[in-house]
């Protein structure tokens, strides 16, 4: 499938700020599952720098705007041609070692319910493989977690999202990192962009996932939140220990003043209009 995407964030301030400094990780790395045809990243009035290729294999850009400003803009936009494996990220560079993956941080951190859930979800299945662990555990967290969108925060951590019952997909992939690491699973949490509407119209679709590391085949993505392993509907951007960790755009703006966030992302098949 070849996937389009246009992607826009704006930050606006209250009050002139003295400078913007930002840590982008908007450029999809190439691998089995998608390859890049066409992409741009655009931050009008700031310096771009070359994208370079972190040890987990995800491409960082750095931004910076100098002057004083009232608002930054990002757009990114391209074309990715993208093919069904199952789940499993093959032809991935990286050269940070699994077991990196298996420390919790305050959002991954799990309580007694995820570890209760863990325990029963793999009771009567002692000899089941790594793998089959991993979709027990996906299950699990699917039925535990209902998708219920503005139930939860960007801060929301693994722990109050089991408790409340719900979440949205940053909310799923942070529980099932926290089961994966009880059942001693190396896993992370993945941002990118789903093109999940059946009618194939555009759509908002910034998504996120969690992959885990299975013995013999290595990173293995689960979208328990679409009770499924990624296929050619998903692009993937870049990963981290957490969805602070893996965020798209992480910043320091220099002499700080109240702000407003503005998001939109759009993704199609190739062909599909877009209209911004």
């Amino acid at each position: 499938m070849i996937l389009t995407v246009l992607h826009k964030t704006r930050y606006e301030f209250a009050a002139p700020v003295g400078g913007i400094i930002q840590s982008l990780r908007l450029t999809p790395a190439k691998s089995e599952s998608q390859r890049v045809l066409d992409w741009s990243v655009e931050v009008p009035g700031a310096v771009l720098g070359t994208p370079l290729r972190d040890g987990a294999g995800d491409y960082v850009q750095t931004v910076s705007v100098r002057a004083p400003s009232t608002q930054i803009e990002v757009t990114v936009s391209g074309t990715v041609e993208t093919t069904d494996t199952a789940g499993i990220l093959r032809g991935h560079r990286e050269r940070v070692p699994p077991r990196a993956y298996l420390r919790n941080t305050v959002r991954t951190e799990p309580n007694r319910a995820i570890s209760d859930m863990v325990s029963e979800a793999l009771k009567a299945q002692e000899d089941a493989s790594e793998l089959e662990r991993a979709h027990l555990l996906a299950a699990a967290v699917a039925e535990a977690v209902a998708y219920q969108p503005g139930t939860t925060t960007a801060h929301t951590t693994a722990a109050e999202a089991m408790t409340a019952g719900a979440g949205v997909c940053q909310d799923h992939a942070h529980v099932l990192i926290a089961c994966a690491h009880l059942a001693g699973l190396p896993a992370r949490y993945v941002a990118g962009y789903l093109n999940a509407t059946e009618d194939g119209a555009p759509h908002e679709a910034s998504h996120a996932w969690a992959e885990l590391y299975i013995a013999g085949l290595g990173w293995v993505g689960f979208d328990a939140a679409n009770k499924c392993c990624p296929n050619e509907q998903y692009i993937r951007l870049g990963s981290g220990l957490d969805a602070q960790d893996a965020a798209p755009i992480r910043g320091l703006v220099l002499g700080g003043s109240e702000e407003e966030l503005a998001v939109s992302v759009l993704v199609a098949p190739q062909g599909q209009s877009q209209q911004q």
